[in-house]
């Protein structure tokens, strides 16, 4: 295994490469870059090729802190505030849903592996850390974890880790297969418009754009400079940085200039798929094995949680007939908050459910950790 990060980057890039002409020549175009790219460098770090964790790759780390948001900051810059009204109502509602699900699936699951039995003494935390991490993304996962010491337990929350990541990246690609499957079984029951139906359901995207160093500067120090001001001032005014970043796009966006600069879509999007790479990288499946059964009692667990998570959300989605992408975006931003969030609904085509899907994912960040440590104390 080669762990320097030049290297990690050259080959993050050739899964994008690999999925991208995968997709746009093959059968894989039914799936998506986004889907096949998580897939492709999954199978690459389980080989051994790359790393599957941010100790060994301090790359990873970074796409996280600085790749990421400036990707959503490229990508928001091209949102249509009104659209955005005519979906929020409709997304915090099936987000709270899924909240519901995740709580009622943790619940099902530990009574399921009998978890004081199966997990030890830690099973009220675990069952929060789960909670929390399927209700706004894994920082309230570490939220939980460190409060009740189980990142002291090193094998146990080392594969509760790589449980979390490879049933967080399953289910990331279950978002975005359901709207497609759906899309062919029932075309008539997501109200979009025909061309993002046909955006859905091919995944195929033209992100070929001429940019000249101008606007390439632009764009990247812009980027930058909001990253670094919405990480500075989250702490001050007590706002997660995500809110403040969003806003500082969506106001810039208004301004006609900035619809002039050109490479807003190839930059956000390279990054967005870089950092869903690094999702793939993190499912390590050979975590599981050093703890031996209480990795499958965990596994168990997680899939209880998905199970009653998507069969709530989305079979309320089903019954009540709500857009199924809308349904997704909200679903993905319980399980992983709103970067994959924004991931989701911008592989699905659906550019006005990006700022929604930030929103909603940002609730459960502000959320999430209060019901996992609820969980923990009062619900197990």
């Amino acid at each position: 295994m080669f762990t320097q990060s030049i290297f990690v980057f050259a080959m993050l890039s050739a899964a994008i490469v690999l999925s991208e002409i995968l997709v746009r020549k093959t059968f894989f175009r039914h799936i998506g870059t986004s889907l096949l790219v998580i897939i492709v460098t999954a199978v690459i770090a389980n080989l051994g090729i790359i790393p599957t964790s941010a100790d060994e790759a301090p790359i990873y780390d970074g796409v996280f802190v600085y790749v990421a948001p400036v990707a959503i900051f490229l990508l928001l810059l091209n949102v249509n505030l009104r659209d955005i009204l005519q979906a929020g109502p409709k997304m915090i509602g099936m987000f709270l849903i899924g909240a519901a699900g995740t709580m009622a699936g943790v619940i099902l699951g530990m009574w399921l592996i009998d978890g004081q039995t199966a997990i030890g003494y830690l099973y009220r935390p675990l069952g929060g850390m789960f909670a929390g991490t399927y209700v706004g993304g894994s920082v309230n996962f570490n939220a939980v974890a460190l409060h009740y010491g189980v990142a002291k337990e090193g094998a146990l929350f080392a594969g509760s880790v790589a449980v979390d990541n490879i049933v967080g990246a399953i289910w990331m690609l279950a978002c975005l297969a359901f709207p497609k499957v759906m899309a062919m079984l029932q075309p008539a029951s997501n109200h979009v418009s025909e061309n993002n139906a046909a955006e859905v359901i091919t995944g195929i995207e033209d992100d070929t754009e001429t940019i000249h160093p101008i606007d390439l500067g632009l764009l990247l120090g812009a980027g930058a400079m909001v990253t670094w001001l919405s990480n500075w001032l989250g702490p001050i005014i007590g706002l997660p940085s995500i809110l403040i970043l969003t806003t500082f796009a969506l106001i810039l966006a208004q301004f006609k200039f900035i619809k002039k600069l050109t490479g807003t879509r190839l930059l956000g999007m390279y990054g967005l798929y870089l950092f869903l790479a690094v999702i793939g990288a993190f499912c390590d499946l050979a975590a599981l094995q050093n703890i031996g059964d209480i990795g499958l009692s965990l596994l168990l667990l997680a899939f209880t949680i998905v199970l009653a998570h998507g069969v709530l959300i989305f079979g309320m989605s089903v019954l009540f007939k709500i857009d199924h992408t809308i349904t997704a975006v909200a679903s993905q931003a319980c399980f992983g908050g709103p970067t994959t969030a924004l991931a989701v609904a911008r592989s699905l085509g659906r550019a006005d459910l990006q700022v929604p899907g930030i929103l909603v994912g940002a609730l459960g960040y502000g959320i999430g950790t209060y019901l996992g440590f609820f969980v923990a104390e009062f619900v197990l």
